[in-house]
């Protein structure tokens, strides 16, 4: 049993659970989330930083607050079917074909909800707050599907509390707006471990009967939370009644998770460990902790109003996503720390979308979007099998009284075929995803 350790060494970045925060999913870059507003949706969210009737602005672009007056409270719910089905195949270290389906729809149903708040005061000042999900993820495979030595569940939540303020400096015409995030990251993934093949790589147990690939499956299970603190700025530029144009920055935030690993390791595996008193410290439970970095967002967005009843917009924005380099995993118990680079690319999202008021109480609204992948075949997993995607939108207001307005929104969005080709341990799976998402949305504004 002296190799037991050396050869665990070797295998937990192949075995365990490195790539467990590379999380994504359909709605935006990586795993983003740019669903706080239904208006916004309707157009594919083109505009959305300079949307005077819209209190998303709190995050979206805090300097068009002041273009408010009174009280604004709005909220928001989006429910987003995601579905995506692995349609490739998988190989052992033996070269025999992985067993298990393809996982079934990987993708859930969730709602994501968003409540916001402004209050302008006679000043020329504005106050707002909002609480959002600006990233998350809930993905699901069948329990002993070809791929369930890279991912199994995914269930990542970041909700932010965002406190905002602007000044009017020109009335009408330039604002500027800072605010502060509060954000909390809680992260839940798990993923298949073949402790078959780690005991074939070892000489020393591989006479066992259970030393093959696929013969002894157990788990990992990690969990882990945090805090963190971050902070945006925007201006608003109106150089007359028609043309907004507003340009906005999200500040990245880190967040130092602590959690929990969870290990399944079969008896008769667990046995082989403990007979050796380097093997039987291995794969326990106890405490984890990994850094993760959430990208800066640049945002530009521009609204022309061509007559009363029509309007354009459009917005560009950059998500730096190169803040995720490497995902490092620190286990308290003597395991090595598990490592794996991502090296993802910053992406774009590119909207345009147009809106027409049929009359006082009806407002329709479309839009289409292009948004890029920061992944690349190179280090793209089932835990992100994303490309570039192209979003189609409609939505529509009601106007139900002086004070209340009721939205709706619908987008689907259709991603490029995805593909992985990536190996693990001894096991690979190669072949393309077949993905896409529908997004149905509802909010309330109500003014006073």
């Amino acid at each position: 049993m002296q190799h037991v350790h050396r050869i665990t060494r070797l295998s937990a970045l192949a075995l365990g659970i490195t790539g467990a925060l590379a999380l994504g999913n359909v709605h935006a870059s990586g795993f983003q989330l740019k669903e706080n507003s239904v208006k916004a949706m309707g157009s594919a969210f083109a505009g959305q930083g300079v949307r005077t009737d819209d209190s998303s602005v709190v995050v979206n672009n805090a300097a068009t607050m002041a273009r408010f007056t009174g009280t604004t409270v709005q909220v928001d719910v989006t429910a987003i079917d995601l579905s995506y089905e692995f349609q490739g195949s998988g190989t052992d270290a033996f070269g025999r074909p992985l067993t298990g389906g393809n996982g079934g729809n990987a993708g859930d149903l969730a709602a994501v909800p968003a409540m916001s708040v402004i209050h302008k005061f006679d000043n020329g000042l504005a106050l707002g707050a909002m609480v959002s999900a600006p990233f998350g993820l809930k993905t699901e495979y069948e329990p002993n599907w070809a791929g369930r030595y890279f991912a199994q569940t995914s269930d990542v939540a970041i909700v932010d509390l965002t406190m905002a303020m602007a000044v009017d400096i020109v009335p009408d015409r330039f604002s500027v707006g800072l605010g502060a995030i509060y954000s909390h990251a809680d992260v839940t993934l798990s993923k298949a471990v073949d402790f078959g093949t780690l005991l074939f790589s070892n000489p020393a147990t591989r006479p066992l009967p259970f030393a093959q690939p696929q013969a002894r499956d157990g788990s990992a299970v990690v969990q882990g939370d945090d805090v963190g603190f971050g902070w945006t700025i925007g201006a608003n530029f109106s150089p007359t009644d028609k043309l907004s144009i507003g340009l906005s920055y999200r500040s990245e935030i880190d967040y130092d998770l602590e959690g929990t690993a969870d290990w399944t390791v079969p008896g008769d595996v667990a046995a082989v460990f403990a007979s050796s008193p380097t093997g039987r410290v291995l794969f326990q439970d106890g405490d984890v902790t990994a850094a993760l970095t959430t990208p800066s967002t640049t945002s530009v967005d521009v609204s022309y109003a061509f007559t009363d009843r029509f309007s354009m917009m459009a917005s560009w924005a950059e998500t730096g996503w190169e803040s995720l380099r490497e995902v490092r995993i620190d286990f308290e118990n003597p395991d090595p720390d598990s490592v794996e680079d991502f090296s993802w690319k910053n992406t774009q999202f590119m909207s345009l979308g147009a809106e027409y008021k049929l009359n006082d109480a009806f407002t329709l609204r479309a839009g289409v979007a292009y948004d890029e992948t920061p992944t690349s075949i190179e280090t793209r997993t089932p835990r992100l099998p994303d490309d570039d995607r192209t979003w189609y939108s409609i939505g529509a207001s009601w106007k139900a009284s002086e004070a209340l307005e009721i939205n709706a929104g619908y987008t689907r969005i259709e991603p490029d075929a995805p593909e992985v080709d990536i190996s693990s341990g001894g096991s690979t799976i190669t072949g393309p995803f077949d993905g896409h998402a529908n997004l149905f949305g509802v909010s309330a504004q109500y003014k006073f």
